[in-house]
This record gives structure tokens, C-alpha cells and sequence, in this order.
């Protein structure tokens, strides 16, 4: 058994197909092939279930899978070290995000890259669930999104909570001059004003929907997407308003558009910034992690 053997292992499970995974392992679909029934032979388990196509992994192969991931990423955070003890914390860092949540990333990232400005980002959007397994899964060095602190104690996660600072409305006064002012709005004013909000599949979109019920309050919902940007432009152009946690969006790329708090009970799930536990994180993201815990302490 060699680590190549493993890492193939691993980009079959996130490719689901053997010619992706040959190709994100860098070698011939017959050499991937080759490799992992060598690694069944080895280790006297059949790990894959084939037919014409990948057909999914045995119980074994899940097993042994569980195994290569963590073997992975320990590997993929010793070269890492290596690579920091001789040039100092560079590299790339993969970070998974829900499409809205309270904190700007590129203002966060910005701040960060002022300590660390070799460090490159690869960013991945997911729903609140998925970005549980991709940590879980060591797909993802970082997630940032909304969790169940009973959870993340559970599974030793090191979090550093995102400050609550509500739910706002945002909206172009140009389309929709009723809604100025500076007070708090209730459900009720939302009654008749066309929304742009994420997919119901989302958490977010599910803690509005349970107040929007509450309320008795039945919302248009014009435009309908996982997309911010999209949302964005949605509201840019008056199609609708949009209903965000603030902190998310920078107002300086909004500077027609307005904005009046939401009144709405928190949200049961906590804001936060999620790595492994001491020991399981790889270098760049503790480094990463103990410098957004030191910006926020300072905002």
C-alpha cells in the first residue's frame, strides 16, 4: 500500500467516475484502475463495486475509504508544513461556504492575506448540510456557515462563532419607495413587496419561511436562487428585495441601495468559522484559523 494508491482512492469517491478520477490524479484511466486492484489484492477486501461504470463503494470499501481520507490529509498537511517551514505559509486553501451568511468573506480573507499573502483560496458554495460532510470528509480545510454548536463539540471541531447582527431588508428606493424609513420592519410590511431570496434547500431560506408561517404572512417570492450575485442584481434593477443577514454584503458595492432591519427571532443555528480539531487541522488552516479569530476579536 503507497499514499498514491489512497489519494486515487479518495478522487474516485469525489469524482464518482474512473476516467475524472484518473484525470484529477494525473495518470491513464488504466493506471488508476491498475492501482486500486492492487490495493484490493493487497489488502484481500474488494473496495468498489463495479459493473460497466463506477457502481459506488462495498461496505469495506467505505471502511478502508474513512481511513485513506484521514491518512490523506495528513499527508496533504505534512507537505504543507514543509512547505511553510521553507517559504513561510503558502499554498492553497479550500474553504466552504453557505451562500449567505453573516460575515463578508473577501473583506475576511482580505484581512487575512494582509499576515499571510502567499496563501490562495479556493472557494466552494454548499448548503449548511453538505458543508458539515465536506469537513467531515477533509474535502474542505474551512467551512464557514451556520452549525449546530451541540454538533461541532461532538466532533472536536475548533469553531469561532460569527457575531449575530441580525436580518435586514434590502431594497433600491427608487422601486420601492414605501419601504424608507429607519425603524424595524415587521413580517406584515413584506406582505405585498416581491422577494428575492435563496433556494428552500437552504438554511437561511428555512428560518425565514418558518417566521414568514408564524406570521400567517404568504410571501411572493419573485426570483428564486442559490446565487447572490444573481440576488443582487435582482434588487439592483427593482425586481424585488432581498432579505439578508447584515454583514454579509459590502455596501460599497451598493451604493443606490438601501437597507432597514428585519424584526425576527435568532436563528437556532450559530454563525461560525469551522476547522478540525489540534492535531487533525492541517497548517494553513490553523494558521488561517487563529488569524480570523484575531480579526474579529479586533472588529
Amino acid at each position: 500500500m503507497d499514499i498514491k494508491q489512497l489519494i486515487y482512492l479518495c478522487n474516485l469517491e469525489r469524482e464518482r467516475h474512473f476516467g475524472r478520477a484518473a484525470e484529477a490524479s494525473f495518470v491513464s484511466q488504466p493506471t488508476l484502475s491498475m492501482r486500486l486492484k492492487n490495493l484490493e489484492r493487497e489488502l484481500g477486501l474488494s473496495l468498489i463495486n463495479r459493473s460497466n461504470n463506477f457502481d459506488g463503494f462495498t461496505p469495506e470499501g467505505e471502511r478502508v475509504l474513512s481511513w485513506a481520507r484521514e491518512i490523506v490529509s495528513v499527508y496533504q498537511g505534512l507537505k504543507l508544513e514543509v512547505e511553510s517551514l521553507k517559504h513561510g505559509v503558502t499554498g492553497i486553501l479550500r474553504i466552504g461556504v453557505v451562500p449567505q451568511c453573516s460575515v463578508s468573506l473577501p473583506l475576511l480573507l482580505k484581512s487575512v492575506s494582509g499576515q499571510y499573502p502567499q496563501l490562495d483560496y479556493r472557494v466552494a458554495v454548499l448548503s449548511a448540510d453538505q458543508l458539515l460532510d465536506a469537513l467531515n470528509s477533509h474535502t474542505v480545510d474551512v467551512g464557514i456557515g451556520f452549525f449546530e454548536l451541540a454538533t461541532l463539540r461532538e466532533l472536536h471541531f475548533q469553531a469561532e462563532a460569527l457575531q449575530d447582527n441580525g436580518v435586514e431588508v434590502v431594497f433600491h428606493p427608487q422601486h420601492f419607495p414605501q419601504l424608507r424609513g429607519d425603524g424595524e420592519l415587521a413580517f406584515n410590511d413584506l406582505q405585498h413587496i416581491p422577494l428575492c431570496l435563496a433556494e428552500q434547500t437552504r438554511y437561511f431560506r428555512r428560518y425565514l419561511d418558518s417566521h414568514f408561517r408564524e406570521a400567517e404572512v404568504h410571501p411572493r417570492v419573485v426570483l428564486e436562487t442559490t446565487s447572490v450575485f444573481q440576488l443582487v442584481q435582482g434588487v439592483q434593477v427593482g425586481l424585488g428585495c432581498l432579505i439578508s443577514p447584515r454583514g454579509h454584503l459590502l455596501p460599497e458595492m451598493m451604493p443606490e441601495l438601501q437597507s432597514r432591519q428585519l424584526a425576527i427571532q435568532p436563528m437556532s443555528r450559530q454563525a461560525a468559522v469551522v476547522i478540525a480539531e489540534p492535531g487533525r487541522a492541517t497548517p494553513l488552516s490553523q494558521h488561517f484559523f487563529d488569524e480570523v479569530r484575531r480579526w474579529l476579536s479586533e472588529r
